[in-house]
């Protein structure tokens, strides 16, 4: 298994998208996060400027979904071209029946689990996802201080997709930096989103190749 490097555009310069878009050529995935001012306080991006940004990228582009009634808008990510969807814990009325949805259209389907969250409770759903979010920030706003007391949530679901021999990805996103790379890689994530810490680096690909590298040299498969 590989590690993924997820830049998210939350912190790019909205005014200059396109710009940011092509200064992480480097990364694995585009992140993006929709926020609809009601499941989270802040409000972002939603259908045209996703649909464009699938558009102008070579990316696999990553929506997360912070939004309520998942179940009614997340197929409609994939029709603009999103390549995966996530949703989350308490949003949607029918996580399963979304998930085969979204895979039923080509899109890869993935649940969100927030710090509050138990992750115990999907364990017997796991096979119906490509990846689990876990957030180790609350969702809402980036920049946020990372929570390293999610790492245990994190070796669990590694332990236990293990176990079952599943394929299912673990993704990590919140305050994701060259300095915590190797703490989310060592619990077993292998997706990492990072948004300040790239946007904010003199050199975005450079941030991204030094998150990889700390991140890969720690990984253990």
């Amino acid at each position: 298994m590989s590690i993924e490097i997820a830049p998210s555009i939350l912190s790019a310069d909205f005014c200059n998208l396109e710009r940011d878009l092509k200064a992480i050529s480097n990364a694995d995935l585009v992140h993006v996060d929709v926020m609809d001012h009601h499941f989270v306080p802040n409000l972002t991006l939603g259908e045209p400027i996703v649909k464009r940004i699938c558009e102008v990228t070579d990316l696999p582009v990553d929506v997360h979904l912070m939004i309520e009634d998942p179940d009614r808008w997340a197929p409609e990510y994939a029709k603009l071209g999103a390549a995966s969807v996530s949703f989350h814990m308490g949003a949607t009325h029918a996580p399963v029946r979304l998930a085969r949805q979204l895979r039923e259209m080509g899109c890869k389907a993935c649940f969100a689990v927030r710090p509050a969250e138990p992750v115990e409770p999907i364990f017997d759903i796991l096979d119906e996802f490509d990846m689990i979010l876990i957030m180790t920030v609350e969702p809402g706003f980036g920049g946020q201080k990372f929570l390293d007391n999610q790492m245990g949530k994190v070796r669990r679901l590694r332990d236990e997709i293990t176990r079952r021999g599943l394929k299912t990805k673990i993704q990590v996103d919140g305050g994701v930096s060259p300095k915590t790379a190797h703490i989310v890689a060592e619990a077993g994530a292998d997706v990492l989103v990072a948004g300040s810490a790239v946007y904010g680096a003199p050199n975005p690909a450079e941030a991204i190749d030094s998150i990889r590298d700390k991140a890969a040299a720690a990984y253990k498969d």
